[in-house]
Formats: structure tokens, sequence, C-alpha cells
């Protein structure tokens, strides 16, 4: 039977998210400044730290979160708390346009005030706005219940 991950296990897994990106957040910004503390004074000042240098940088970071679920599919706290991300109709592993629209999602659950992932605590399946558009839910891993099609490649 499929166990839908619940938004306290969910969160649960950001927070050890949060541990291991705001170092790389810190680092990846630290050397985009060659070490130098800068002050923003003017707005034209902000419009170049925002497109020359953190652009960049959650572009980067999308990227490392995006080899993770496209790899293991879950980050590192997700892992940790056996979730893992599938696809809604099959329980299957996500695709590439799933990731896609899975990450775009997560642009529009942060825009709207965090309700996208909010909506995880009320929905039956415990979706988030990020899981309906893309079509996925996070499930809790139970390596006890292995899908027939995956054990079959281990007995021929």
């Amino acid at each position: 039977m499929t166990e839908y991950a619940g938004f306290w296990r969910r969160f649960m897994a950001f927070l050890v998210d949060m541990l291991w990106i705001t170092p790389l957040l810190s680092l990846l910004l630290y050397f985009s400044y060659s070490g130098e503390l800068v002050s923003i004074l003017e707005f034209s000042e902000l419009k170049t730290l925002l497109i020359y240098n953190i652009l960049p940088i959650l572009v980067i970071l999308g990227l490392v979160i995006l080899w993770f679920w496209i790899r293991y599919g879950a980050t590192p706290g997700k892992l940790l708390f056996d979730c893992e991300i599938v696809d809604v109709r099959s329980g299957e592993n996500i695709g590439l346009g799933q990731i896609l629209l899975r990450y775009l999602g997560y642009m529009i659950s942060v825009l709207s005030l965090g309700l996208g992932f909010l909506w995880i605590m009320w929905d039956k399946r415990k979706q988030g706005w990020h899981d309906k558009i893309s079509g996925t839910m996070v499930v809790i891993h139970d390596e006890a219940t292995v899908p027939l099609h995956q054990l079959e490649k281990y007995y021929r």
C-alpha cells in the first residue's frame, strides 16, 4: 500500500536540505564577490547584483537539485526521511519533463507566499501545487515492497 509523505515529514526533509544548501549558497556567493563584502547603495547596483551574481547562483543551485531528482528521485533530506518522488499515475520514477515542471511549480509555490507548500496539509494525496502541476507525489519509500517489474530483473 502506498503511504504518502505528509507535510511535517517533508518539512523536516526541507530543513535537512537547508543544512547543505545554505553553506553551498554561501560559498557560491562568497566566490562570486571574490571574497569582498558588497554594499548596495543604488538600484543599478542591485540590478547588476541580481543579474550577474544571484541569478547564475540560483541556476547552479537549481541544477544541483534537479540532478538529485534525476539520479535519486529525491533530495538528500527526502532520502534521509525515506521519501521518494514518483509519478502519480504509475508510481514509477519521474521523467525529465516532470522534473522541470516540478521545479517550475516550486517557483509558483514560493511566489504564492508558500501556500503551494501548505496545500500538502489539506490534500488527500499530500500533494503540493508543484506536485499537482508536474503529476508527481512524494511517497514513503518502503524497501520491503519492491514492485514486481523491478524484482524480475534480478531473477532472470
